[in-house]
């Protein structure tokens, strides 16, 4: 049955248990009296969710605390063991799988890495496909009971009503990649486990809005920083982010030539890639055979030495361009979009870390319009270097709490009659 506004009583059902679902897990434990405040919902309506909930096996008991003369209060939590999830870095360097709990402890975890940067798609959906089996078998967690699995990728993602997502992936050489059809036609995960493929910077920003540096912002950029550079816009009207291709702006006209192939770009100055060969280019010497991230902490320890020893004036001339850069990019979006804060995560800028950022602020700050520059924040990402993963293992989180915490039905052999369909609209469940 219908409302006026055109809401059935499946799509009320489904919004209380998803109101009451968020709130214990991003605020709980809580108790009944407490939810009712904090979601709009009546004693009953709380009472009957509750309920619903924890015959589903999604919420169960947490203890007690005393009330005002009254019995002691019952807290709620949702169960952490009612779900798992599994998320995915496709990073520059490794490929990094961990699996997750409900509540997202990692409950095991492995690393593929990546020779020379080799992006051959037979290669990733081979790292992708045994390393999901692996983190399984570690955990003893049976495949059905996954509620998806969320993977980060560079490049733009284009999502198809036939091939599913597709992977516009120019600095990897990556051509309309159907990445999901080609997990799902190679993978022993059941149909009814779905995946979400979604571009890494965006899933690095998921993952600080809701536990990290952007909690509580309503506008805000989350900048990942590694071998090249993009980033993660979040405002009141993309809630859940909106990757932006924030590397391959033109900082430069005729400048260096990016790995994208045009000359110029931001990614091609501030990426850690561009910033490794122009200290070799300037006579640096990056430890011979090393891969980006030692080659990086080689770099740094060569404009920082430790005291009484000299720092290489080359490294440090290195460091200072580049800052300069990734300030000036940072401008832009200050600019364009007027961000309360700006995170920057990613292996790199985890790594160069406080160094880095003293003069990258004052960079952007140089180069951005005064107003919004002295609104903004500039500060590292606070989840460290699996943030990525984390983002990625919560797309299927947030499709789950969307459903109201119902797991993704099986597809149906046929079409549904419509006296089934109209039935299941007015069932209250």
């Amino acid at each position: 049955m219908a409302e006026r506004s055109g809401r059935t009583v499946r799509d009320l059902t489904r919004a209380n248990r998803t109101a009451v679902l968020q709130r214990l897990y991003f605020d709980g434990p809580l108790s009944r009296f407490e939810l009712g405040p904090v979601t709009g919902l009546s004693s009953g309506s709380v009472s009957n969710v509750v309920a619903d909930l924890a015959a589903d096996g999604l919420v169960e008991e947490a203890g007690s605390v005393d009330s005002d003369g009254g019995r002691p209060r019952t807290l709620l939590r949702v169960a952490p063991g009612s779900g798992h999830l599994i998320g995915v870095d496709v990073g520059e360097t490794r490929v990094r799988i961990e699996l997750f709990d409900l509540t997202l402890t990692e409950l095991a975890r492995t690393e593929r890495p990546l020779t020379q940067q080799r992006y051959e798609v037979e290669d990733i959906v081979g790292h992708l496909r045994d390393g999901v089996a692996e983190v399984l078998a570690e955990a003893r967690v049976a495949p059905e009971h996954l509620l998806g699995v969320g993977i980060g990728v560079p490049g733009i993602i284009e999502h198809t009503p036939d091939r599913g997502a597709l992977v516009h992936g120019q600095t990897i050489g990556w051509d309309a990649v159907p990445l999901e059809q080609l997990l799902r036609a190679t993978s022993p995960l059941p149909v009814t486990v779905p995946y979400f493929i979604d571009n890494g910077a965006k899933t690095l920003g998921q993952a600080e809005m809701w536990f990290g540096g952007g909690r509580g912002a309503r506008n805000a950029v989350v900048v990942l920083f590694g071998s090249g550079v993009g980033a993660c816009l979040v405002t009141p009207e993309v809630e859940h982010g909106r990757a932006v291709e924030w590397g391959h702006l033109t900082v430069r006209v005729r400048g260096r030539r990016c790995r994208c192939g045009a000359l110029g770009c931001l990614e091609a100055y501030a990426g850690a890639e561009s910033l490794l060969r122009r200290w070799h280019e300037q006579g640096g010497r990056p430890p011979e055979g090393a891969d980006e991230e030692t080659a990086l902490t080689a770099l740094l320890a060569a404009a920082h030495p430790p005291e009484g020893t000299a720092a290489d004036p080359v490294a440090l001339a290195v460091l200072e361009e580049t800052a300069e850069y990734l300030g000036a990019g940072l401008s832009d979006l200050i600019n364009l979009f007027q961000p309360e804060r700006i995170l920057i995560g990613g292996w790199a800028g985890l790594q160069l870390g406080a160094r880095f950022l003293t003069a990258v602020r004052r960079h952007a700050r140089a180069y951005a319009l005064r107003h919004p520059a002295e609104k903004v924040t500039v500060e590292l990402g606070r989840l460290g270097p699996d943030a990525v993963t984390v983002g990625a293992a919560i797309l299927p989180l947030a499709d789950f709490f969307t459903r109201g915490g119902r797991r993704v039905p099986p597809a149906p052999e046929g079409p549904t009659p419509a006296w089934r369909t109209a039935l299941e609209e007015r069932a209250p469940h």
